[in-house]
Formats: C-alpha cells, structure tokens, sequence
C-alpha cells in the first residue's frame, strides 16, 4: 500500500490471511510481510485489532466505529450546549 493511503476492512483481512497462509507454509514473516507490501508494525497492529474476523465483520466494526465517534461528538456538542444554558440560567456570564 502507498504510504498514507487508508485500507479498507476487508484489505486488511485479506492481507493478514495471506500472510498466515505464507508463514503457514514455511515462509518467514518478514517475507510475508515484504511480499504483501506491508510493515511488520502494521501487520501486528492489524493482527492485534482483525484477529479472526471474517470480512463482513471486519466491515461491520469498521462502520460501529465511526458511528460511536460520530456520537461521541454529538454527547460533547450537546454536554457543551447544556453547560452554556446552565450558565447563562444562572447569570454567570
């Protein structure tokens, strides 16, 4: 991958079972990883966080996480809101 540009969750899956498969086979790791075009970190930090999903759900987390840091926002916008009113209701401005 280029550096910089975003693998989607099915890519990542992809690549991490073709380097299993690889290293299944008797090939080292490093190999693996140069051959798939990957870093040993990333291969780890992938490993770490897609260990045993399948694609659909790797996709499934991919989508749950950018909708709980979308609500995430919206509770801080709304907590901040809430504050100001709070506030302004009690005349401290």
């Amino acid at each position: 991958m280029r550096r910089g540009q975003k693998t989607s969750a099915e890519q990542i899956v992809l690549k991490l079972r073709q380097i299993e498969v690889q290293t299944a086979h008797g090939r080292s790791l490093t190999l693996a990883c140069k051959e798939a075009k990957l870093s040993e970190q990333s291969y780890y930090c992938w490993r770490k966080e897609y260990s045993g999903l399948q694609v659909d759900q790797a996709k499934k987390m991919k989508e749950l996480g950018r909708e709980n840091a979308r609500l995430r926002r919206l509770v801080a916008d709304l907590s901040l809101e809430k504050q100001a009113l709070a506030d302004v209701a009690a005349g401290t401005l």
